[in-house]
């Protein structure tokens, strides 16, 4: 139990230690002077979402493990925090972090993890999206998309080449990989138009596919 006191209060530091509280508290005043003091702000990144979800992805990643640590788990790091890592639980399940390369998940280390077509599909995952992995006792995955980047969408046409069996769609002059997974729940056709979600800021191969407008 005292394990478990000092890695919470150690969490409490890390969230509401003196230094984040700093940014929270009004500046004392002498008590005659009457002007009020204006309140310092947080100084938080506004200009850059992305930053701001990864924190928040953060800070719930030490709650779920201060209720692990609750319910008996003990954490183990193997490495310290990144931006993708890997941790290890005593009971036996193995947290990894990557990013989606339209595909797979490609780990810290280059590791590849197939990540299910249906699942990429359904959540719209496009490349460089944050992606976290629980590998149970068991040997199953669990995926989850923890930071997903800014998106833009395309409009395009829907490829299908006969001889390789591939969907691709055209969009802008460019030509993007699609999953088949996600033609399919669609009942997409060649010819289709194709409302593409792309990452915003980056170029990609991939786009993932938000809707088809049937011709």
């Amino acid at each position: 139990m005292n394990q478990i006191n000092d890695i919470l209060n150690q969490k409490a530091d890390d969230l509401f230690g003196d230094d984040a509280l700093l940014g929270l508290m009004p500046t004392p005043t002498a008590p005659d002077v009457k002007k009020l003091e204006p309140k310092p702000t947080l100084n938080l990144p506004v200009n850059n979402t992305e930053q701001i979800k990864t924190a928040i992805h953060r800070v719930k990643d030490q709650l779920d493990g201060i209720l692990r640590l609750l319910n008996g788990e003990i954490i183990k790091s193997n490495e310290p925090a990144t931006d993708i890592n890997t941790q290890t639980l005593e009971t036996g399940e193995k947290i990894v972090e990557g990013k989606f390369n339209g595909e797979k998940m490609i780990d810290n280390d280059g590791a590849e993890y197939g990540v299910p077509a249906n699942y990429a599909s359904k959540s719209k995952l496009v490349e460089g999206d944050l992606m976290k992995l629980t590998i149970t006792k068991n040997g199953s995955f669990i995926f989850k998309q923890i930071g997903p980047i800014d998106r833009k969408r395309l409009t395009g046409e829907l490829i299908f080449n006969a001889d390789s069996g591939q969907y691709t769609v055209n969009a802008e002059g460019k030509t993007y990989k699609v999953l088949t997974a996600s033609i399919t729940f669609f009942k997409g056709k060649h010819g289709d138009e194709i409302i593409l979600v792309l990452p915003k800021d980056r170029a990609s191969a991939w786009g993932a596919v938000d809707n088809v407008i049937k011709k």
